[in-house]
């Protein structure tokens, strides 16, 4: 039997269930969830399913994305409520899908855990699996472990085995609809590979493979969650005589508004403002604090710092590590009046952490 996958938390314990109930078939997972949305999320949600299958003993294939003939596929239904037509059509479009895999190794039956998420549609799924019996001659097994407490089961399994738990469906229009009225959406706002960004979907990806790694190696752990401060720079530039210069925000850099700015005094390569906290600070100061080379900032731009590189920095200058001053890296300093911009987004977040027990 292949059993189509759509994450490690529907995947589980429908899995579990399903060996319990036929013993004696040989379980596939087929992870394809081309709708998912980013590719870094996509993965993510693929290495934690992969874990849950080997903890069961069931093979795993992650299928293909192929997000862009998803795209053509629900072309039209963008605005479609969950549950909706939208669904319906990647449901079909899954599927379809794996009732070709099916066919492909010569097997004859399928399924889905998207039957053991409370977010989707018994109706529409059958509905679907009867077509796709029609149409490939594969038999599509429709079961109901949601009944009889079966989603607090389900529960109770993902946190057992502390499971990666997504907090939106996966497709992008599902998380315009969740997420419109938040200020920032972290799932589309990313300067990967250039960068990762705090509580970002590529941290959680490594953080996740390092779980992975620790479990490999017989550590136990406990993954507890956190609130911090996060931040998104959205846009900045500097301009002297309405022209544009090269420069270079840090993490955590806020105004709340534009600034006109002169320099006040120059220490070590570091220059403080005469308002709004601003501080400017040359190429040569960063390369020698963080022992770089970069020629240029055309250099920088091309390979930015990391998160932790620009902390450091921020640390180095200001008495606090996290303050929010605004830090500007230059190639130099000039006698000129400086337009600062500076689009950034301060928020409360929540990110996760392993902690190793001893």
């Amino acid at each position: 039997m292949v059993v189509h996958l759509c994450c490690s938390v529907d995947a589980g314990y429908f899995l579990k269930r399903i060996k319990e109930d036929y013993p004696n078939e040989r379980i596939i997972g087929y992870f394809y969830d081309p709708n998912i949305h980013p590719y870094s999320e996509f993965k993510l949600r693929s290495l934690d399913t992969k874990r849950i299958c080997k903890k069961l003993g069931v093979e795993y294939i992650e299928g293909e994305y192929n997000y862009y003939e998803w795209l053509k596929a629900v072309k039209g239904l963008e605005n479609e409520p969950e549950k909706g037509s939208r669904c319906s059509v990647c449901f079909d479009f899954s599927l379809e899908a794996t009732a070709k895999f099916a066919k492909k190794i010569g097997d004859s039956k399928i399924t889905t855990s998207l039957l053991m998420s409370p977010m989707k549609s018994h109706e529409q799924l059958n509905a679907i699996g009867k077509v796709i019996k029609r149409k490939y001659g594969v038999d599509f097994l429709n079961v109901d472990y949601r009944k009889k407490g079966g989603t607090q089961e389900q529960q109770k399994y993902a946190r057992k085995h502390q499971m990666y738990r997504q907090d939106y469906c996966g497709c992008l229009y599902g998380i315009w609809q969740q997420k419109k009225n938040q200020e920032i959406i972290d799932e589309l706002i990313s300067p990967y590979p250039f960068q990762i960004l705090p509580s970002s979907i590529e941290e959680k990806l490594k953080f996740y493979e390092n779980r992975t790694n620790l479990e490999e190696k017989g550590i136990k752990y406990k993954i507890v969650k956190e609130k911090f401060l996060n931040y998104r720079l959205l846009n900045a530039k500097v301009e002297i005589k309405k022209k544009v210069i090269n420069s270079y925000t840090l993490f955590y850099s806020y105004l709340d508004r534009p600034q006109r700015v002169k320099i006040d005094f120059v220490n070590k390569d570091v220059a403080y403002s005469n308002r709004s906290e601003i501080i400017f600070v040359k190429l040569s100061f960063v390369n020698a604090l963080l022992k770089k080379d970069y020629y240029n900032l055309f250099e920088l731009y091309k390979k930015p710092l990391n998160i932790s590189e620009e902390l450091k920095i921020r640390e180095a200058i200001t008495a606090a590590k996290y303050s929010l001053s605004p830090i500007i890296i230059l190639e130099e300093f000039k006698d000129e009046r400086y337009d600062v911009f500076i689009n950034a987004k301060i928020y409360p977040d929540t990110k996760e952490i392993l902690i190793k027990l001893q």
